[in-house]
């Protein structure tokens, strides 16, 4: 039996659904794939960007990337926006692409709070290698709350709060009748394992860049996919950082110039732009950035667009 408890909820923000995506939105909604932007942030504290997270949900059946600050709150509002698989009861299937902070903040969150609001079955995890120890840790931090939850009066299902750990490689990582998740190694620094997923769906092909540089792997696993998620950052605000941040961002990130680029090679139906660093810039200016490049379509993501 494994152990957990409740979670903190870090951040929650108000539930935004951009007037640009509204159409697009109404025109996929028979559609059995959708792909909801939970948190499209970074480690800044903008309080109008959630922590990274991301849902792909085909029928009523979710799967989260990653788990930024806040990540069950803003599933619970997009299930009330009228996708159902995001009901935080439904929430059992969690990929992470790497280990920074920003992405896993919301670990705890993800797997206790909807075990306090009665998930049955338990968790599915699959990432890096040192995700097992994260949970090991996570579910230490949480023994009491876990015992008070199962055996006082709530009565929970243990069952629940179980989490089944897998540490990837690349390749096929999970599959089942509606969906098929590729991991691809991609570099971000100095990290030893970060992965960009494909998820291969009933009608979609979907591409999650994760934090990385500009990657051969990307454009790859792309080739005409319906939709690329790709992080960036601006190469106005980029231009006035102080050189111990340049030198960070370059070898951590991917610049609109670079992104541009790929995008070309990728070929996408549509780039999505999430976990944006635009610092003293403007967002406005980093996608005229990319277009100068890049002829394609291109959105600015914002928290809870759904494509």
């Amino acid at each position: 039996m494994i152990k957990q408890s409740k979670v903190i909820l870090f951040l929650f923000l108000p539930i935004i659904l951009c007037t640009a995506c509204a159409d697009n939105t109404k025109q996929t909604s028979s559609r059995r794939t959708k792909v909801v932007l939970l948190g499209t942030g970074t480690p800044n504290a903008d309080p109008d960007r959630s922590g990274p997270s991301l849902a792909i949900v085909v029928d009523t059946t979710p799967y989260i990337i990653d788990c930024g600050p806040g990540v069950v709150r803003r599933a619970a509002a997009a299930s009330k926006l009228g996708i159902e698989g995001l009901k935080p009861d439904r929430l059992n299937k969690l990929f992470i692409t790497h280990l920074h902070s920003d992405h896993t903040i919301g670990y705890a969150d993800f797997i206790l709070t909807p075990a306090v609001l009665e998930r049955t079955g338990p968790v599915e995890v699959f990432g890096p290698t040192g995700i097992q120890e994260m949970n090991k840790h996570i579910q230490q931090a949480y023994n009491k709350d876990y015992d008070m939850r199962i055996f006082g009066l709530e009565k929970g299902d243990s069952i629940a709060y179980q989490v089944n750990v897998h540490e990837i490689s690349p390749g096929i990582i999970y599959k089942d009748s509606l969906i098929e998740v590729q991991a691809f190694l991609v570099k971000h620094g100095s990290w030893d394992h970060s992965f960009g997923f494909k998820f291969i769906t009933v009608d979609k092909s979907i591409v999650i860049s994760g934090d990385c540089t500009y990657s051969e792997a990307v454009i790859e696993m792309c080739q005409g996919c319906d939709i690329l998620i790709h992080e960036v950052y601006s190469q106005d605000g980029y231009s006035r950082r102080p050189p111990k941040w340049k030198t960070y961002h370059a070898d951590f990130h991917t610049s609109s110039k670079q992104l541009a680029q790929l995008a070309n090679l990728a070929k996408p139906k549509l780039l999505v732009l999430t976990h944006q660093l635009i610092w003293d810039s403007t967002e406005d200016k980093l996608l005229e950035e990319i277009r100068s490049d890049y002829k394609g379509k291109v959105i600015s993501g914002k928290d809870m667009d759904v494509f």
